[in-house]
C-alpha cells in the first residue's frame, strides 16, 4: 500500500512538468500542494548532455550559478588565521581546540584531531555534524555516539585520518551568537541569522557553507596532511553540507552523506517542508534547478548516498528520481561506480551500524 501511494505521489510530481496537462485539470480537485507547484514557475527540467565536454562546460555555469543563489557571501581570505587554543594527548590521538575568525561578524570553534605521528602525509577528514534541534551539541558529536554507532571522531582519528569539525552558525559555542546576542538561542536565534542574511542580500545556508569551506581551506595547510586525499562525511543536515561542499568545491575527492538525499519537488510533494529548518532553503533555486543539478556537480569524483526509505526528510521516490537523473551525468566519465545510493526499507532518519561499516569502506578505499 505504501509502495503504491509513493507511485501515486511520483506521477503526480510528474504530471507538474506537463503544462497541457495541468491546464485540462480542474485545480480544485488536485491536492493543495500540486496547486502551489503548478502555480509556481516550473522547474526547468535537468538532463544529463550528450557529451563530457558539453556537460564541462555547463558544469561551470551551474557553479557560477550555485554560488549566485548563496547570494553576496562576504570573500573569504586565502588562509583562515587559525589560534590554537589547547592541545591535548589523547587515547590513540592527539587533539587541538582551534578556532578562527571567518571575517563576518563571528569566531568559529572546532576541534582537530591528529592521529599518532607516522612521518607522512595523512588522509583528513571534514566531518558536518548534525542538527536534529540540538544547538547545544555542534561539533560534540564527534565525542558522542548519540546518532551514529560510535564516536565519529576518535574512532576515524585512530583508523589513521585527520578529522576537522566546526560547529555551525547557532550550534555548541555558537549558540547566543547570533544577532539577538546571548538572550536568544535555538530555533528563534535560527531564524534570526535567517532573517538578518535575507537583508544583507545572502542565505543563511550560505553562511554555513562559507565556514564549512575555511576550515577546508586550513585543513589542506597542515603539514600532517595530504591535500588530495580530502573526505567530507555526516549525517542529516552534516549529510547535506557535505554534497554542497563537494559540489561547490573540487579539492573534496570523496564524500558520503547519511540521512539527507533530499529531493525539493518531492519534500513538497509529500508535505515535509517541516522537516527542514529555515537555514535550508535557498532562495530561487527551483527557477534553476532541483537538487540533481547540485550533486551533479559533484561527478566524477566518488560520493555515496545511504538513506532510510521511512526517512520524511527524504522521499523515497526522491532518492530514485535524483538516481535516475545524476548517473548518466557519471556516465559521461566512465565512473558509474562513483555514484551510489543506497535506500534502507524500513528505516527512518537513522545512522546503522551497517551505514557506519559502508562510509569506512567508502573513504578507506578512495582516500587510502
Amino acid at each position: 500500500m505504501q509502495k503504491f501511494a509513493v507511485s501515486i505521489i511520483a506521477l503526480l510530481v510528474n504530471a507538474h512538468f506537463s503544462s497541457s496537462a495541468s491546464n485540462a485539470t480542474d485545480q480544485t480537485a488536485l491536492p493543495v500542494w500540486q496547486r502551489w507547484l503548478d502555480k509556481a514557475p516550473p522547474v526547468p527540467e535537468f538532463k544529463a548532455p550528450a557529451s563530457r565536454q558539453q556537460w564541462e562546460q555547463r558544469r561551470g555555469q551551474l557553479r557560477a550559478q550555485l554560488w549566485e543563489l548563496l547570494g553576496k557571501l562576504p570573500p573569504r581570505p586565502s588562509i583562515p588565521d587559525v589560534k590554537i587554543i589547547r592541545r591535548e594527548e589523547r587515547d590513540g590521538y592527539s587533539l587541538e581546540k582551534l578556532e578562527f575568525d571567518n571575517q563576518a561578524g563571528a569566531i568559529v570553534p572546532g576541534y582537530l584531531l591528529l592521529p599518532k605521528s607516522t612521518g607522512r602525509r595523512l588522509p583528513a577528514i571534514l566531518y558536518c555534524h548534525w542538527h536534529g534541534g540540538e544547538y547545544a551539541i555542534g561539533k560534540e558529536e564527534l565525542f558522542q555516539a548519540r546518532h551514529t554507532p560510535v564516536e565519529p571522531g576518535p574512532a576515524l582519528a585512530r583508523r589513521g585520518y585527520v578529522v576537522l569539525a566546526i560547529d555551525a552558525y547557532c550550534f555548541g559555542e555558537r549558540s547566543g551568537q547570533g544577532p539577538s546576542g546571548p538572550s536568544e538561542k535555538g530555533g528563534a536565534e535560527e531564524m534570526s541569522a535567517s532573517k538578518f542574511n535575507l537583508w544583507v542580500g545572502r542565505t543563511l545556508w550560505g553562511m554555513i557553507v562559507r565556514d564549512d569551506l575555511m576550515a577546508l581551506d586550513y585543513l589542506v595547510t597542515r603539514p600532517e596532511v595530504d591535500p588530495d586525499r580530502i573526505g567530507v562525511t555526516g549525517i542529516s543536515m552534516g549529510a547535506t553540507r557535505a554534497w554542497w561542499l563537494m559540489a561547490l568545491d573540487d579539492r573534496i575527492k570523496a564524500g558520503v552523506a547519511v540521512a539527507c538525499m533530499t529531493r525539493y519537488q518531492n519534500l513538497i510533494a509529500h508535505q515535509m517542508l517541516p522537516a527542514h529548518g529555515i537555514y535550508y532553503f535557498v532562495p530561487g533555486l527551483l527557477n534553476h534547478f532541483d537538487t540533481e543539478g547540485v550533486i551533479s556537480l559533484i561527478a566524477p569524483r566518488p560520493v555515496l548516498f545511504m538513506t532510510g526509505d521511512q526517512d520524511g526528510g527524504s522521499p523515497a521516490d526522491g532518492v530514485e528520481a535524483l538516481v535516475e537523473r545524476v548517473t548518466p551525468v557519471y556516465k559521461l566519465y566512465g565512473k558509474e561506480d562513483n555514484f551510489r545510493s543506497i535506500l534502507y526499507p524500513g528505516v527512518g532518519h537513522a545512522y546503522l551500524p551497517d551505514m557506519w561499516s559502508r562510509m569506512l569502506d567508502w573513504m578507506d578505499a578512495h582516500l587510502k
